[in-house]
């Protein structure tokens, strides 16, 4: 297909798959030849977008290449990295499509579910996401995912998916309700949710890595996790959180303290005590935490400020 015929094809695409990514030189080549071979096949006019988080990589210049040669491929490219929420968000809302997909760049949301999604979201669904069934991660991530479900669906306003990163697919007027609400720190997954449009789940094992390393460890999985807990953004309003972590870690130590006293036979009246000034403790700077977090949110909605500031587009 020439250059100007596929640029007559997306002037109204039905599919539009977006793309984040961030130091995927490795992956976006591959991405963009898997996810075209699935498009292909449904016979669908499409767009691919992949917007890039300030990479300091070859990722830019290797879509811009691909963009070159097909201008249903598109990308912005961020000034500076705005992290895992607002970049994602931001690229959803630039898509044109009646459906729109979002995934990663690396293979982990796999693009042979991308059929399996067309073929639902054509057949009258409103919003289908893929759900993670079982993934190779370590106990204490694992135990710790669990923790923070169970945890949201006892004090969240609305149930969060457990195994739902967002992959999937929504309909124009799912993306179109959600641009109004204008969040600042959008936790997308959650105002899916939130939203009330009809929700169809696909069951999936999460694959490996394609190329390249991860860029999520703890600090970042606890700073997505506490965004998405309050709608907003890190700050020093998150100390409390801070505080509350090393209230938990005295706490342990106390309850083997008092253990130790319990089997000696010692007195235990002290350890007692303790323990439950540092349980008050732990409580109230969780709870004043989470109170930042939302002042935090209130201030951030009167600024109104973009989700990214781009630094360039192509084929757009």
């Amino acid at each position: 297909m020439t250059r100007s015929a596929a640029a007559a094809e997306q002037v109204k695409p039905e599919v539009s798959v977006v793309i984040p990514c961030f130091n995927e030189e490795d992956n976006v080549v591959a991405i963009a030849g898997a996810v075209t071979a699935e498009l292909a096949a449904l016979k669908a006019a499409y767009e691919i977008i992949f917007i890039d988080n300030a990479s300091t990589d070859d990722t830019v210049e290797r879509i811009m290449v691909l963009c070159a040669a097909d201008a249903r491929i598109k990308l912005i490219v961020n000034n500076r990295n705005y992290g895992q929420m607002r970049s994602p968000t931001h690229g959803i809302y630039q898509a044109t499509g009646r459906g729109v997909i979002a995934m990663c760049a690396d293979f982990q949301d796999p693009p042979a579910l991308i059929g399996r999604f067309v073929a639902r979201w054509r057949e009258g669904a409103s919003i289908v996401l893929g759900v993670r069934a079982s993934e190779k991660t370590s106990v204490g991530l694992g135990l710790a995912r669990r923790f923070a479900y169970r945890f949201l669906g006892q004090f969240a306003d609305y149930q969060v998916i457990p195994g739902a990163t967002g992959f999937g697919i929504y309909d124009r007027r799912v993306v179109d309700t959600l641009a109004q609400w204008r969040e600042p720190e959008p936790f997308f997954r959650g105002m899916l949710v939130e939203s009330g449009f009809p929700i169809e789940v696909i069951p999936y094992d999460r694959p490996l890595r394609a190329a390249g390393r991860s860029k999520n460890n703890f600090a970042t999985l606890f700073s997505f996790a506490l965004s998405g807990l309050a709608s907003s953004s890190r700050n020093l309003l998150r100390l409390p959180f801070y505080a509350a972590a090393v209230m938990l870690g005295l706490s342990g130590l106390t309850v083997v303290g008092l253990l130790r006293a319990w089997i000696t036979s010692a007195g235990v009246g002290l350890w007692l005590i303790a323990l439950l000034v540092e349980l008050t403790a732990l409580a109230s700077f969780i709870f004043l935490g989470l109170m930042g977090e939302q002042i935090r949110l209130i201030a951030e909605r009167g600024r109104n400020t973009p989700l990214v500031v781009e630094k360039a587009r192509v084929n757009f």
